[in-house]
């Protein structure tokens, strides 16, 4: 009976698999489409709905149908579309299922992860009229075969990861319309063949590791519209044969290493639209024949070495828009038909050597949006209809010679974004009305000659993060009672401005990190309210007249790192809250009337004496003694007392005269040993020492870091004060001193939180000892493998981009870092990182430190730019350090060839993050960032734009 029974179990399970397999065999189209399934990783579930539901019959129709993606013919007899873009689909394919697909038409695999090599049985199908497989990871050679592609006519592969040449056969494809293979590691030339298709309107190849000649060939692309070829490092020029270009609307050869004159071909083009030519080697005359190029809305001709005017010929160009010329050794007016273009929204002169006025109607025929002259010899007055349009955004006119006040149309502009007219001759009242000025988040007018106060209706520009009108010496007036109220406001600077009375309350200042007040005319006490600055990392109040004690507030601040309140009038006591200050790196409370015992905590007993110079109701270590009746600040003096005050007064006055005499006769006397002299320069955060107090402080120096070449080694060095600095030496010949001083001072005036401060500069004709902020945290190099949580890291990352951002775009001309590397990264109090060493490079193997206008005289220009090029590869490559706790080192090149998504499972598996968490989205982000930089190199400031769109949770869940 048992026999029987199994017998008949054993019949059933037979006609059912025989029914089963009957069902599948019946149709081969689905059973490969979950063959493809199996393959893949499907972390969002995409293909959900890709099964054959239990009890379905065969009805001759393709099952798969129905299901995402697929696409079939009117009677579902063939699929003819299969679309799985932007599914999250991972994972290499073995391509075993594409010959079943002899009918498809549209293959979408693009926006994805697919990984490993295209396979070579995509070549199958031959049907195929669109193949997208863009923004993946494919690696490896492109697979040949692709000529058997008679109807393609989209092949769009941008953005992976393949490498070797681009393939040659496909030229054969004369249906070809859209080619795309940008965005890869691909080597070589371009072939000559890609001159030989027939219908192409569309090509790509941007972004690469392409070299060689651009080939002429490619000029016999009668129908193309659309050319993209730059960003890779091509030898030689630009063809002549491009002017037979003829349906061209758009053309892009950026940052691809060329060099020659642009060839006046070009300007046959009559139908462009778009002309990219920026970040090359371009020399001579801007061809006045582009006038002839009538549609033309975009022009950018930057980043070259360009000469000569801007043609005349341009106020025929009625339908431009964008006009950059900046970071060019161009010369003379700009003309005034340039101020007629009624589409005109953009103008970048930045970097030459313009000269005259700004045409009288700029902004009258136009609507303005961003306006750059920059670092040019412009004089006379702003335009007055320059925001007649009411849409700019963007002033930059630093470092001209522009004189009179501001524009009427500019107090008034509430489109404003970003205004810099440092470094001018202005003068006038600051008419503006920031009431008006809501979105206004940079100010800096600083080194000008205005007048008036700074305008009592601050606070009403409530996106102000940024204030700088230092060094206008009559600027007067007060600071408005409700400046601290500005919700996002970071660095305010009003250094020599004759500014007078109180310093506000600090009611509310959460954001702010950098104030300056110093050499003005403020009175009265030091509101107690600053301790609500959480944020404060610098304030200078030297040089005033204030009165009363120095708050103990201050003690409280968590971030503060350099106090300096010289030369002021502040009468009481310490308060012995400041020696429990960790972060505190100077205190300077000298030539005072501060009275009474020095707290003795650790703080004041590292201090110099002559941090307490000055204060003679002052006493305890490291001065004198306290006596009973020192410590009474307001005690009657007897007779006896008086006339030792007067004596040692009477003392003091003859010692002054006769240091003076010295001095005199010194400066007499060394005026004929001009080599041997040393001089002093001190920036903000350091006080007024002379050459004799630094040189004596190097009797005790600690060797921070040994460097093989003596002049280039770090060292510790304790100043009179008490303050510790890091001194770096270097040397050079006498006649470039004023060359490289004059770039130290640059260096000096730049403060960033991520920068290590230069404080000063002592030096004679021959060398010179750089003194910076001496951080006691390691470097990155020596923390790498410590494993940190991946907000840290990201911190650590943003903190890099941002240092490097400002070098890169904050600071004109550019800065660029020249030896960026973990070791020169180091960590302050707050482990924020600040980078060190940044400029040296180029100040001690340059013949000229950096593409300032002396620079375009010996013909540098292209070395600082390969070195900005340089640094942003470097950032990149320092990402991945990070990400890897050390693990890739330079490693850039050696992973291009890795698949990307291996490369984020090893990251992942080294920061301890699964599949789930949701860290892994943010830091395959931050790795695609680390990876552009090393191929692509996007600007400093795209970066860092792409990296802060990211705001990295406390915790793998996200909470």
């Amino acid at each position: 009976m048992g026999i029987l029974r199994s017998l008949y179990c054993f019949t059933i399970f037979a006609v059912s698999l025989t029914f089963m397999v009957k069902v599948f065999a019946s149709d081969p189209l689905s059973d490969a489409l979950l063959s493809f399934k199996s393959e893949v990783i499907d972390d969002s579930n995409s293909l959900n709905d890709w099964f054959v539901p239990s009890g379905v019959k065969p009805s001759g129709e393709i099952l798969a149908c129905s299901w995402t993606g697929v696409k079939c013919s009117q009677n579902s007899s063939k699929i003819v579309r299969l679309d799985l873009s932007m599914k999250n689909l991972k994972g290499p394919l073995s391509g075993k299922q594409f010959n079943l697909f002899v009918d498809l038409v549209d293959l979408n695999l693009s926006h994805n992860s697919f990984s490993d090599k295209l396979p070579a049985g995509i070549s199958s199908i031959t049907n195929l009229k669109s193949l997208d497989i863009s923004m993946n990871n494919f690696s490896g050679h492109f697979p040949t075969g692709f000529s058997k592609f008679q109807n393609l006519v989209v092949l769009d592969a941008f953005s992976n990861s393949f490498s070797g040449p681009l393939p040659a056969d496909i030229s054969v494809i004369q249906s070809l319309k859209v080619l795309n293979f940008a965005g890869s590691y691909f080597s070589g030339p371009i072939p000559s063949e890609y001159g030989s298709f027939k219908n192409l309107e569309f090509i790509h190849l941007a972004g690469n590791s392409l070299s060689g000649n651009i080939p002429p060939e490619l000029g016999n692309l009668k129908t193309l519209s659309h050319m993209e070829i730059g960003y890779n490092r091509y030898e030689g020029e630009i063809p002549w044969q491009f002017g037979n270009l003829s349906e061209l609307k758009y053309l892009d050869i950026a940052d691809a290493n060329l060099y020659g004159s642009i060839p006046k071909q070009i300007c046959n083009l009559t139908k462009l639209e778009s002309l990219f030519l920026f970040s090359n080697l371009l020399t001579g005359n801007v061809p006045w024949e582009f006038s002839k190029i009538l549609p033309i809305k975009s022009l950018d001709l930057s980043d070259n070495q360009l000469s000569g005017q801007i043609p005349n010929s341009f106020s025929e160009l009625k339908n431009l828009m964008l006009l950059s010329l900046m970071y060019n050794k161009m010369d003379g007016f700009v003309p005034e038909g340039i101020a007629k273009l009624p589409q005109l929204d953009t103008l970048l002169l930045w970097n030459n050597n313009f000269s005259g006025s700004l045409p009288e109607d700029l902004g009258r025929y136009s609507n303005l949006k961003y306006v750059d002259v920059s670092t040019n010899n412009f004089v006379g007055s702003i335009p007055p209809d320059i925001c007649s349009g009411r849409e700019l955004m963007k002033l930059i006119l630093f470092s001209n010679n522009f004189t009179q006040g501001l524009s009427p149309s500019l107090t008034n502009c509430s489109s404003l974004v970003r205004v810099r007219l440092e470094d001018n001759s202005f003068s006038g009242d600051l008419s503006l009305k920031f009431s008006n000025l809501p979105d206004l988040s940079y100010l800096d007018l600083s080194r000008n000659r205005f007048t008036g106060g700074i305008p009592s209706d601050i606070d009403q520009a409530y996106g102000l993060q940024y204030f700088n009108v230092s060094n206008n010496p009559l600027l007067g007036g007060i600071i408005p009672v409700k400046t601290w109220s500005l919700p996002h406001l970071e660095n305010f600077s009003v250094v020599s401005c004759s500014i007078s009375g109180n310093i506000p309350p600090f009611q509310h200042c959460k954001s702010m990190s950098v104030i300056e007040l110093s050499a003005n005319k403020f009175s009265g006490i030091v509101p107690e309210s600053i301790s609500n600055c959480k944020e404060l990392v610098s304030i200078d109040l030297a040089n005033n007249n204030l009165t009363g004690p120095i708050p103990s507030e201050l003690a409280k601040l968590p971030a503060i790192g350099v106090i300096d309140m010289s030369r002021n009038s502040f009468i009481g006591p310490i308060p012995a809250e400041f020696g429990n200050s960790s972060t505190l790196k100077l205190l300077n409370v000298s030539y005072n009337d501060i009275w009474g015992l020095i707290p003795p905590q650790r703080t004041f007993r590292m201090m110099d004496r002559s941090a307490f110079f000055g204060n003679p109701k002052l006493c305890g270590a490291p001065l004198r003694p306290c006596h009973r009746e020192s410590l009474i600040p307001n005690g009657l003096e007897l007779g006896s007392r008086r006339t030792q005050k007067l004596a040692w007064i009477l003392i003091i006055c003859a010692v002054i005269v006769l240091f003076i005499m010295a001095v005199v006769f010194g400066i007499f006397y060394f005026k004929r040993r001009r080599e041997g002299q040393w001089k002093m320069v001190a920036y903000s955060g350091l006080p007024l020492f002379t050459a004799k107090d630094i040189l004596r402080s190097f009797n005790s120096v600690e060797v921070l870091e040994e460097v093989p070449a003596l002049p280039d080694s770090i060292c510790k060095v304790l100043l009179p004060t008490g303050i510790t600095v890091s001194v770096k030496k270097i040397e050079w010949e006498p006649r470039r001193m004023e060359i490289v001083l004059q770039f130290l001072h640059r260096m000096g005036n730049a403060r960033h939180n991520n920068l290590t401060r230069l404080l000063g500069i002592c030096y004679n004709s021959c060398l010179a000892y750089l003194l910076f902020d001496y951080l006691p945290n390691e470097n990155l190099s020596e923390k790498i493998r410590m494993k940190r949580d991946w907000p840290t890291k990201y911190k650590i990352v943003i903190g890099i981009a941002k240092g490097l951002c400002f070098l890169h775009h904050d600071c004109y001309p550019a800065i660029p870092h020249g030896n960026l590397k973990a070791s020169n990264i180091m960590f302050d109090e707050n482990m924020e990182p600040r980078l060190v060493d940044y400029g040296i490079k180029s100040i001690v193997q340059s013949t000229s430190p950096l593409p300032a206008k002396i620079t375009r005289e010996t013909g540098e220009f292209s070395t600082v730019k390969e070195e900005l090029y340089m640094d942003i590869y470097n950032f990149g490559e320092i990402i991945l350090e990070i990400l890897t706790n050390g693990r890739l080192v330079n490693a850039a090149s050696s992973i291009s060839n890795t698949p990307k998504e291996i490369l984020i499972r090893e990251i992942t598996n080294e920061n301890d993050i699964d599949s789930s968490n949701s860290f892994k989205e943010e830091i395959k982000w931050v790795l695609e960032v680390a990876l552009l930089c090393t191929t692509s190199r996007p600007s400093m400031e795209d970066a860092l734009k792409m990296l802060s769109r990211l705001k990295p949770q406390t915790n793998g869940n996200g909470s």
